[in-house]
């Protein structure tokens, strides 16, 4: 079985800035994570944004492959 490849791109913070601010939410000088998690809980998504450990089954999700990039 081939594996899945994962479409989403990285997004730069300007793009998760704007994304922010079309939600309703004022960014300013919020880190990555942060920022990520306010946008997930603004859209009704559970912020897990780098809390994954590695795995996730949202491969729909704008912000998986930063994601599991990350490891903590």
């Amino acid at each position: 079985m081939p594996a899945t490849k994962i479409a989403a791109k990285s997004m730069k913070m300007p793009e998760l800035r704007a994304k922010a601010r079309s939600l309703g939410l004022r960014p300013g000088r919020m880190k990555k994570t942060n920022l990520i998690h306010a946008i997930q809980t603004a859209e009704g998504y559970t912020p897990c944004f780098a809390r994954a450990g590695g795995q996730c089954s949202n491969l729909a999700c704008c912000f998986l492959e930063d994601c599991l990039k990350i490891k903590m």
